[in-house]
């Protein structure tokens, strides 16, 4: 029995789900999304914060501020309301309604960025926003979880050694890329204990983090419209780039088998499920993929048939090929 006594003691939930069943095939989920932020984002938020305080930069007065999407900023607001420091999130206008209103609910301020800067989108433009309210106020404190070394440690020390030790004969581990924290700090640790383990970074069409151009993204979470400090192309040994309606179409094959998970987890599926077909013919391959979040804050975007025949066409709400169809079809798709 597990007993807490502050809500961020909760980021060991060490849960795995067999897809099997689901897409034929040896891939083990690890469920990152069961805490109180709802995200593998918990482990960073409370590390950063931590470490912070180890070297005494929060005081009395602090103010936390953060850029953030979504899954960090709720992280985060799960933490500073926990600890009781002030926290001001600078978001976009791509946050959606739920994770908006679970920060304000939290106690978190919201200041949103309504334009992207020119070159370095919505992302570039919260980093200059963070960095001008910084200047003008002395009480903020940035921990920034897109340098801070306590965000891949995070996952070193927590995250790859669980799943090390849940399968210690994995041969293939895929995991998403947005800041790199989890990524990164998973990929040094298989380096340094399991060298005989594959790690495939799953990235979003649209994101510069592999070189590819800067496009029109949708979904929160994965990939990075500026290049991320953290990342290292060198400790991965594969790369897949998802585009946004797989996205959609991983995260709905899962809902329909009773796993309402979010839209990073949709594209860590898919991508998994893509890599595997070209290089895995036997099904012989023992892997696992990183869930990094929960689905609740998508119900108006990517769990919306309205919204994804718009943005996707009905491309969005077929199945993913090679996958166990559901059980249901959606109203809408019998229609399209």
């Amino acid at each position: 029995m597990a007993v807490i006594s502050a809500p961020h003691e909760l980021i060991d939930t060490d849960t795995y789900v067999d897809l099997a069943p689901v897409v034929g095939r040896q891939l083990h989920m690890k469920c990152e999304g069961m805490n109180f932020g709802g995200s593998v984002k918990m482990r960073a938020a409370v590390a950063m914060v931590a470490a912070a305080e180890s070297e005494s930069l929060i005081g009395d007065d602090s103010v936390l501020i953060e850029s953030s999407s979504g899954n960090f900023g709720v992280a985060l607001s799960v933490v500073a309301a926990s600890k009781g420091i002030p926290f001001t999130c600078v978001t976009d206008r791509r946050c959606n309604s739920q994770t908006a209103a679970a920060m304000r609910a939290l106690g978190t301020e919201l200041v949103v960025v309504d334009a992207p800067h020119p070159v370095g989108g919505f992302l570039q433009a919260r980093l200059d926003l963070v960095r001008t309210l910084c200047a003008a106020d002395p009480r903020h404190v940035w921990l920034n979880q897109y340098t801070n070394d306590a965000n891949a440690r995070a996952h070193y020390e927590g995250t790859a050694p669980q799943i090390l030790s849940a399968f210690p004969d994995l041969d293939v581990l895929f995991v998403g890329v947005g800041t790199a924290g989890t990524a990164v700090g998973c990929a040094e640790y298989m380096r340094d204990h399991a060298d005989k383990v594959r790690v495939v970074a799953v990235d979003s069409v649209g994101s510069v983090t592999f070189g590819g151009p800067a496009g029109p993204r949708l979904v929160p979470g994965l990939g990075a419209s500026v290049l991320p400090p953290l990342f290292d192309p060198e400790l991965f040994d594969d790369t897949v780039q998802v585009a946004e309606v797989d996205t959609i179409r991983g995260c709905r094959l899962l809902s329909s088998h009773g796993m309402l998970l979010g839209g990073s987890t949709g594209t860590v599926v898919s991508g998994a499920l893509d890599w595997l077909g070209r290089n895995d013919p036997g099904r012989t391959f023992r892997t696992v993929c990183i869930s990094p979040d929960m689905g609740d804050r998508y119900l108006d975007t990517v769990y919306d048939d309205a919204w994804v025949l718009e943005n996707f066409g009905s491309e969005g709400l077929r199945p993913l090929p090679g996958a166990r169809a559901p059980r249901t079809t959606s109203p809408l798709l019998s229609r399209v």
